[in-house]
């Protein structure tokens, strides 16, 4: 049936953007090397409105362990030190008046931990993202059920929904594990 067709490809998008959702969190989370992608969610005060710093500057790293960020207008270069300080990242940016340079200091032992626990409790949101995406999906084909749909569709269709659900939940634990040996790996 159309429909049923249409619920699981549907579904399995859904379950590809979560994956794709989990890869951009994981990027976030810095294991030690310098990536223009730490400093993605930080905003700068230009012209009276928060704008992204991506937008009023270039972000680039000039070696494994340093940040450069080179403002697009050079009176702004304040405004954006201002920011990144303020962005509660653990960073001290340096400031010459044209470029700001972030030193990515070593992780400690601690740290590392710490990294890999909110590494888990993303991966652990995106899991719980797929259920809700399975949930939903089931109650659409319970509702074509309703409507007249063969029973034993709506079954073969619940099963690859499951089918779906525990591939995607195995390939969000491999991410996981990769992303783990990244932050511990010294």
């Amino acid at each position: 049936m159309e429909e049923i067709e249409f619920y699981l490809q549907e579904t399995k998008e859904s379950m590809e953007k979560t994956l794709i959702h989990l890869g951009v969190e994981f990027s976030k989370i810095r294991a030690g090397k310098a990536s223009p992608v730490m400093l993605e969610g930080v905003l700068v005060e230009y012209y009276g409105s928060l704008t992204p710093l991506n937008q009023v500057a270039a972000v680039s790293t000039s070696d494994a362990r340093t940040l450069s960020v080179k403002p697009f207008e050079r009176k702004s270069i304040n405004e954006i030190d201002k920011a990144i300080r303020n962005a509660n990242l653990g960073l001290n940016p340096q400031n010459d008046g044209e470029i700001i340079r972030i030193n990515i200091p070593m992780l400690t032992e601690e740290r590392r931990k710490d990294l890999v626990k909110q590494a888990k409790i993303e991966a652990e949101s995106a899991k719980v993202g797929l259920r809700n995406i399975r949930k939903d999906t089931n109650e659409s084909l319970k509702k074509l059920l309703k409507e007249g749909a063969s029973e034993d569709m709506v079954k073969v269709a619940e099963e690859k929904v499951q089918k779906l659900t525990d591939s995607f939940s195995t390939k969000i634990e491999e991410v996981f594990a990769k992303k783990e040996v990244e932050i511990m790996t010294i």
